[in-house]
C-alpha cells in the first residue's frame, strides 16, 4: 500500500522515470488525461444522487443503524444505543460522538437512525462535495491532447533559451 499521491505516481510510472524530462512531462499528461476521461464517463453514467462510494457508505450505515435503538433528548438531539458503542448525535450541529459524522461528512449509523426517526432527508445532511452534480463538475473541463513535439511552433526567443541545473554550493556544518 502507498502511502501518498507521489509513491502511487512513481510506482505507475516506473519505466517511464527512465525517459528524458519532456517525454516524462507527456507521460504523465497522458496518464492524467486518461483518468480524468474515465472518471468523467463514469460521472456521467451515475444516476444517484451522490457518488457511488458516498452512496454506497450511506446503505452500510443503514444497514447498521437498523440494529440500533433510539432515545430521543430533544427534536434534534438524541443519546443512540447500539450495544457497543453508544453515540450522542446532534442532528443540528450534524455532529456524533463518535466523530466518524464529522469526519466523513455523512451521516454516520448513529446519524442515520436519528434521520429516520426524524422523519428528514438524510441526503440534507451529506455535505456538498458528494453530491452528483459536484462530481460532474469536477471532471467537466479537458485535459487537452498535445500534437507530436516535432510539430509544435515555438518562437525563437524560447528555443535560443539556455536551460541550466541549478547551482548548488555545499552547506557547511
Amino acid at each position: 500500500m502507498t502511502t501518498n499521491i507521489s509513491e502511487c505516481i512513481n510506482a505507475i510510472l516506473l519505466k517511464e522515470r527512465e525517459l528524458p524530462v519532456t517525454a516524462l512531462t507527456e507521460e504523465i499528461r497522458s496518464l492524467v488525461q486518461r483518468w480524468h476521461h474515465e472518471r468523467w464517463t463514469e460521472a456521467k453514467k451515475c444516476k444517484t444522487r451522490l457518488t457511488p462510494s458516498a452512496e454506497t457508505l450511506l446503505s452500510e450505515q443503514y444497514q447498521l443503524s437498523m440494529r440500533m435503538r433510539l432515545d430521543p433528548a430533544s427534536d434534534t438531539m438524541y443519546t443512540v444505543l447500539d450495544g457497543d458503542k453508544n453515540g450522542v448525535v446532534d442532528l443540528q450541529a450534524r455532529t456524533c460522538s463518535c466523530i466518524q459524522f464529522q469526519l466523513e461528512q455523512l451521516p454516520c449509523s448513529h446519524a442515520m437512525i436519528a434521520i429516520r426517526h426524524s422523519k428528514r432527508d438524510v441526503y440534507d445532511f451529506c455535505f456538498e462535495y458528494y453530491n452528483l452534480s459536484t462530481w460532474k463538475a469536477t471532471y467537466a473541463g479537458v485535459v487537452y491532447p498535445l500534437p507530436h513535439q516535432g510539430d509544435w511552433v515555438v518562437s525563437n526567443e524560447v528555443r535560443d533559451i539556455k536551460v541550466l541545473p541549478p547551482d548548488i554550493r555545499s552547506v557547511s556544518r
